[in-house]
This record gives structure tokens, C-alpha cells and sequence, in this order.
């Protein structure tokens, strides 16, 4: 498959303001995804998504194209949607959208919703095993799939809720990270759609491709994973992870 990767990059983020600018390790948030996904090696072409000229010049130092988008898209999804609509961008069978605050992506994260995606998933996406402890964490997105890895739900809930007390079995949660892979078929199914009032209860876009009935696939990791940078928590939590590598490479 020929893939359009695409990073939404969005400057009104309402939990860290100009949330791609900020730094992580010495540079822009948006430069270290980018460098993230070219280092996976998956993708085709790279492109950012973006309503900002900031970003957008930003973007373009690291030495990738940036596309400006209306301000008015309510989601990620909404945003990658336009830009893979443009003729330039026709030649690609699918489209990888890796969300703008996602440093630490792993690889097998978007190898594995790209296979979903090939397996006949109409969309592909992954989650790492989630302790416990964190699953109460409204910032960590948690996923419930069936036997044949397919979302159930999604939530910032701690899900499956456990009626009875006791230490948590080994791979009751799963923590959702932040990479779709559609194609542009069902990319635009959804960005058709209204949302739906899960969606706009819990404010996960996911939600509106569950509500209409698409399959999303997710590929469930071995290991754990370093979470998105949501709050000023993420953020500094990232930047003493990406410390820390620094110093055993």
C-alpha cells in the first residue's frame, strides 16, 4: 500500500496553549513527531496539517510540507480529511494519521493499524497494555476490543469498569495511542457524518466511526507505551523520558 501520513498539528489546543510549539528536549513538539514518523519508516510521503502560519513555518524548517486548513474542523480526522482530499495527494491507497503529540509512537503501533487496514478493517488503529493504576486517568484514553481485536468502545473512563475490589487481571486495560489508518473512501464516509453524543460527551473522535458502524481494527501491543503529551503533565513527564534515552544511547 502506497501511505499519506499525515500529522494534525492544531495551535488552539485548550490544555497546553500552542501545543505544537512547545518545546520537547530543545525543539517544537510538531518537529519531534515528525522526526518520529520519518524515523518509523512507513510512510510514503509526510505532510502536516495545520490552521497556523506559525506552525506551518515551523514545519517547513524541518523540512516538510504544511498544508493550512480551515480553523473551523472540530477534530483531527476532520483536518487530515481535507488535506487527503487534495488532488496532489490521489496517488495514496491509504492515509496514517499520526496525531501531532504523539513523540514516542512506536513502530508496531503503525505497522499494526496499517495491517488492520489490509486485513479489511475499515479503519486501523493500536493500544499498549495499561497498568492499573493509570486506568483511572482520564487523559489516557482506554479501549475495550472483542476476540477479533475490533473496538468495542473507547472511554476516558477507566473501562471495563470492575464491579468487585482486588488487584486488576494482567490485560484488563488497554490505553488507545493516538494513530488512525483509513482509506480515503472511509476517511470520507466519516468526516461526512455528524458527530455523535458519545463523541461529543467524552470528546473522542473515534467514537463517531463506532456510533455509524465502521470497523475499527485495533492492534494490541506487547509492551507498554509512553502516553501523548495532553497536559503540562504529559509534557514534562515527556521531556524526563526523552532525557533519559538520551542518555543510555
Amino acid at each position: 500500500m502506497r501511505v499519506l501520513g499525515v500529522i494534525p498539528a492544531r495551535l488552539g489546543s485548550t490544555r497546553i496553549p500552542h501545543k505544537p510549539l512547545q518545546l520537547l528536549a530543545g525543539e517544537p513538539l510538531v518537529t519531534r513527531v515528525i522526526q518520529r514518523v520519518r524515523d518509523l519508516g512507513l510512510v510514503d510521503e509526510l505532510v502536516v496539517a495545520t490552521d497556523s502560519t506559525m506552525v506551518a513555518r515551523v514545519v517547513e524548517l524541518a523540512g516538510v510540507r504544511a498544508v493550512l486548513t480551515r480553523e473551523t474542523h472540530a477534530s483531527g480526522t476532520e483536518r487530515v480529511g481535507e488535506v487527503a482530499s487534495r488532488p496532489e495527494f490521489a496517488g495514496h491507497d491509504v492515509v496514517a494519521n499520526v496525531q501531532g503529540d504523539e513523540p514516542f509512537l512506536p513502530r508496531t503501533a503503525l505497522a499494526g493499524a496499517l495491517g488492520r487496514v489490509e486485513q479489511g478493517d475499515d479503519v486501523g488503529t493500536a493500544a499498549a497494555p495499561l497498568d492499573a493504576r493509570d486506568a483511572q486517568d482520564p487523559g489516557r484514553v482506554k479501549v475495550v476490543a472483542d476476540a477479533d481485536g475490533r473496538a468495542l468502545y473507547f472511554s476516558r473512563a477507566a473501562i471495563p469498569f470492575r464491579l468487585e475490589g482486588g488487584p486488576a487481571p494482567k490485560g484488563l486495560y488497554w490505553q488507545h495511542l493516538g494513530v488512525y489508518v483509513y482509506r480515503l473512501e472511509t476517511l470520507q464516509r466519516w468526516t461526512r457524518l455528524p458527530p455523535a453524543p458519545s463523541e461529543t460527551a467524552e470528546r473522542l473522535e473515534q467514537l463517531r466511526a463506532l456510533h455509524y458502524g465502521m470497523r475499527v481494527g485495533v492492534a494490541q501491543l506487547e509492551e507498554s507505551a509512553q502516553a501523548g503529551v495532553d497536559t503540562p503533565d504529559d509534557l514534562r513527564r515527556a521531556e524526563a523520558h526523552w532525557l533519559a534515552q538520551e542518555v543510555h544511547r
